[in-house]
């Protein structure tokens, strides 16, 4: 599927004609490139290749800030270019980025663990509590839940509905929250 890559911007709402409400998060897609296009007879899958922002002073390997890859059967030449308006409004997209980094996190906020008991001595406020058997296996096993780096993972959102595009200044507003902090790069996915 056909996609677009932007910067996101914040959130805000939009009001629709019945009175309605609709928190939103603006994102700008500055008119994307294809740089490059891949056929299923040479590189084994159909797919184009998007530049994003371009750089300032490029350089003879690089020409953009962001590059990614859309699998896709669309035809299109080096060097066009793809813009907002390959979206309408009421369209289902999925949107992936890299979500908000948090991070050295304890259990509780990590994992939604319950905290101990508070009182009676006890000192097991917001710790993990036990982790393991004793002689027998005698170590941790892998993927035990415990304190440690929190957030900067690749996050996917399906079903984000398209509530209003601005063609003119190369905005799109989609529904609710989206991953990442201000000024983060998304991918917007066209759903089939």
């Amino acid at each position: 599927m056909i996609g677009i890559i932007g910067k996101k911007l914040g959130m805000t709402r939009v009001i629709q004609d019945d009175g309605r409400v609709i928190p939103v998060t603006v994102v700008q897609c500055l008119p994307n490139v294809v740089t490059q296009v891949k056929t299923a007879d040479k590189d084994g899958y159909p797919a184009l290749v998007l530049g994003f922002n371009a750089l300032k002073k490029p350089t003879k390997n690089k020409k953009y800030h962001v590059k990614k890859e859309f699998q896709t059967e669309d035809a299109l030449e080096k060097g066009a270019e793809i813009k907002v308006d390959i979206f309408e409004e009421g369209d289902k997209v999925r949107i992936s980025g890299i979500s908000k980094g948090k991070g050295f996190q304890g259990v509780i906020k990590r994992y939604n663990f319950s905290r101990g008991p508070e009182t009676h001595g006890s000192h097991h406020h917001r710790r993990p509590g036990s982790i393991g058997a004793c002689a027998k296996p005698g170590r941790v096993h892998k993927g035990k839940k415990l304190p440690g780096r929190m957030g900067t993972d690749k996050t996917t959102l399906r079903d984000c509905m398209v509530v209003h595009i601005d063609s003119e200044d190369n905005l799109i507003a989609i529904k609710g929250s989206l991953p990442g902090a201000k000024n983060s790069i998304i991918t917007i996915t066209k759903q089939g």
